[in-house]
């Protein structure tokens, strides 16, 4: 999992997946273990912003709570979501084009 600091969001790839939490967080940890997994089968890339450490982009993006996950396609949101799912539930978030 790549780990942004200092509020710079910088994509590389074509589609990724932006996890942004915070440490005291409760289902943020859980749904790391969940994300541990997504980047084991190689889903997709994964990049973890910690809002307390990246306030500016937690501001820019919108993020009202955590942990929120955003899926980027050539630099573009292209959807989003709060809270934690299972590995099935994101999978399935994953593939789903809509």
């Amino acid at each position: 999992m790549n780990k942004i600091v200092d509020n710079n969001l910088d994509i590389k790839n074509d589609r990724v997946l932006v996890d942004f939490s915070a440490s005291w967080c409760g289902p943020c940890k859980m749904l790391s273990l969940v994300l541990d997994k997504v980047e084991d089968e190689k889903l997709i890339d994964i990049y973890k912003i910690d809002i307390d450490e990246n306030d500016k982009l937690a501001d820019e993006y919108k993020i009202y709570s955590v942990p929120t996950l955003i899926i980027f396609e050539n630099k573009k949101e292209v959807k989003r979501i709060s809270g934690y799912m299972s590995f099935d539930e994101l999978k399935g978030w994953l593939e789903d084009e809509k």
